[in-house]
């Protein structure tokens, strides 16, 4: 793709912003994307997968389950449909690493689909503790479930709600939240060429302002001694540098984090901001000529204070008796693998909640949890779940 595809004002802009990098920078839309899978570990350790991969494949470096891969489609493979891994853009995988959630953690993806981030989190935390994966949007909700199903993925309820919603069920209640946040995706234009056509200067204006809503919601729901990560796949600094300027001066109880850096990793850029603030050097940005990825920015915030004891209502098992008694005979004579969670019934269907869930009473739940399956009586006075 050579430059004259790209919108005229971006190319200004960008010259303007990178000066001596440019000429690599528009290189960079002249050569081939690069591809990337990443391994899901609750299902298959990266060292077993490279034995039995169909593929040569390449490790990325700033994602241990993370690998490259050319003149393959794996999405064809039945690994893929076995959910051993999870097809993602490489540079999108150092975000979660960044955020770094442990098992046992309460973490949100307020911004969740398709899943590639959500997963990653969930094989981070092995399958244990709460993950609230969100989803405004509910034609993508779906593929965000379904890609949850695939991985194996147990820990994980999935919303379809607006940001402001969440904040007013779960005040100061996560560890950890991800805000990878909608944006003008300025740094997927080399992988998705339908991008370019949605981009402006007004775009980026109106992003900017959606991500400052996204997260004042989010800084509701974050404990004290909690961690916030913030990252978009675009160059602006309208969407990047300039939001976290205006997040600490908005929220000073916020701090910065380093961003450990290397393999091409970049810092963020002081001067793009309106305040010059040094520390936004704390902040990363990936770049399509300093690594092999696509654009990506990634800030990541600490709550300043002790973290709290969270004494919220939690969802009880609701099951009724003789559902109980038919769920555990279809259990011992079926599935030896026990399932972990709080058992709860959604009408006739049969679910294992994270344990710790908290209450979800008036929101839009896709998916409560792993759904264990449907209670169903048939002929003879006899059920089958």
């Amino acid at each position: 793709m050579a430059t004259c595809h790209l919108p005229k004002q971006f190319v200004t802009k960008m010259n303007a912003l990178l000066r001596d990098e440019a000429e690599r920078f528009f290189a960079t839309y002249n050569e081939e994307k690069v591809n990337g899978l990443r391994i899901n570990s609750l299902k298959v350790s990266p060292s077993t997968f490279l034995n039995i991969s169909p593929w040569e494949l390449e490790p990325i470096p700033f994602c241990p389950t993370g690998f490259y891969y050319y003149n393959a489609q794996p999405g064809k493979h039945p690994y893929h449909a076995a959910g051993l891994y999870y097809i993602q853009e490489p540079s999108a995988m150092f975000v979660a690493e960044v955020l770094a959630p442990s098992p046992g953690e309460r973490v949100l993806d307020l911004c969740a689909a398709p899943g590639g981030k959500t997963t990653q989190l969930a094989a981070m935390m092995n399958n244990e503790g709460f993950l609230l994966a969100n989803e405004i949007h509910p034609k993508r909700v779906k593929a965000l479930s379904e890609n949850i199903e695939r991985l194996g993925i147990t820990n994980t309820v999935v919303t379809n709600e607006t940001p402001e919603k969440l904040s007013e069920t779960f005040e100061e209640f996560f560890d950890k939240i991800l805000v990878d946040a909608p944006c003008s995706g300025e740094g997927m234009f080399r992988k998705d060429a339908e991008a370019i056509q949605f981009w402006s200067l007004e775009h980026v204006q109106k992003c900017a302002q959606t991500q400052r809503h996204i997260l004042s919601c989010a800084y509701k729901m974050l404990s004290e001694g909690g961690t916030l990560v913030y990252s978009t796949c675009t160059f602006s600094p309208e969407e990047n540098e300039q939001i976290i300027d205006w997040f600490l001066a908005t929220y000073e109880d916020m701090e910065l984090i380093p961003i450990e850096k290397e393999d091409g990793i970049q810092p963020g850029v002081s001067h793009w901001t309106n305040t010059h603030r040094g520390n936004i050097a704390h902040t990363a940005r990936l770049w399509p000529h300093h690594l092999k990825g696509e654009g990506h920015f990634v800030a990541k915030m600490r709550k300043r204070g002790s973290t709290k004891h969270w004494n919220g209502k939690t969802v009880a098992c609701n099951v009724p008796k003789v559902m109980w008694r038919d769920y555990e005979t279809f259990m011992n004579h079926t599935i030896q693998t026990p399932i972990k969670g709080t058992m709860y019934a959604f009408g006739t269907h049969l679910f294992a909640l994270p344990h710790s869930c908290p209450r979800l009473d008036g929101l839009k739940v896709v998916r409560p949890g792993l759904h264990i399956g449907e209670w169903k009586k048939i002929a003879l006075n006899q059920t089958t779940l």
